[in-house]
């Protein structure tokens, strides 16, 4: 119970920090800074892709992490966590010498993941409360950033992705797992998201077929200095 009482203490404390929005127009002020992707944004359905018993079944997050060479010790991030599916299996791998922030946008998640966290005492894992803009993670801090089947409801790319950059350690990479699809079938055309990560600064390493993950997987490394916000190129959405 201290553990959940501490996690949601914190969470409180950075609330405020998902308004920001004016009446001004429909994008988060934060964010204005940064043009405006050209594509639509997936809604949020569900905070799961699929029944972890069918992922686990086709041993999706053990391959998964195998093609991002997780390892114990390390320190990684579950990016639009949601009932924690990976943030689970990330804590097991990563093994008490390693670290795992699970972070969301949405309160209620993470009210939810804490009970979980607390039920599977979880000591390697804490919680973050992201924003549409922002992931808001520390700096140098990460050897890994997951997201998986979540990068369609990013609604401020450039800015998220530009924010997220300083959060990798040296050697750090962002794993990206999603379906070369439609984002209005919630995939991201795999063209759209080399596109979108090279425009904020980043390189495409590696790149696995991931049919039983639903898709793909996508490895981006930091490449270069970051663009200034204002002058970040735009690609062209489907």
């Amino acid at each position: 119970m201290r553990r959940r009482a501490a996690c949601l203490a914190a969470l409180a404390a950075v609330l405020p920090l998902l308004g920001g929005c004016d009446g001004g127009g429909d994008r988060i002020e934060t964010a204005r800074d940064f043009p405006p992707a050209d594509r639509p944004v997936a809604p949020t359905v569900s905070t799961k892709w699929s029944t972890e018993e069918a992922r686990d079944r086709v041993n999706e997050a053990e391959d998964v992490m195998n093609s991002a060479d997780v390892r114990p010790g390390m320190t990684v991030a579950d990016i639009g966590a949601g009932d924690g599916y990976y943030t689970v299996r990330l804590a097991q791998r990563v093994g008490p010498s390693g670290r795992v922030l699970a972070q969301d946008i949405f309160p209620r998640v993470i009210e939810r993941l804490a009970d979980r966290v607390a039920r599977e005492r979880l000591d390697n894992v804490s919680l973050k409360l992201g924003a549409v803009d922002d992931p808001r993670l520390p700096e140098n801090s990460f050897d890994r950033v997951f997201m998986v089947h979540m990068y369609h409801e990013i609604g401020e790319p450039y800015a998220f992705l530009w924010r997220l950059r300083p959060a990798l350690r040296e050697g750090g990479q962002v794993i990206v797992v999603d379906g070369d699809r439609p984002i209005a079938d919630h995939g991201t055309p795999f063209r759209l998201l080399v596109c979108e990560f090279e425009a904020v600064g980043y390189k495409l390493v590696s790149y696995d077929d991931k049919a039983h993950a639903g898709g793909y997987l996508a490895r981006f490394v930091p490449m270069g200095k970051r663009p200034e916000p204002r002058r970040i190129t735009v690609c062209k959405g489907p």
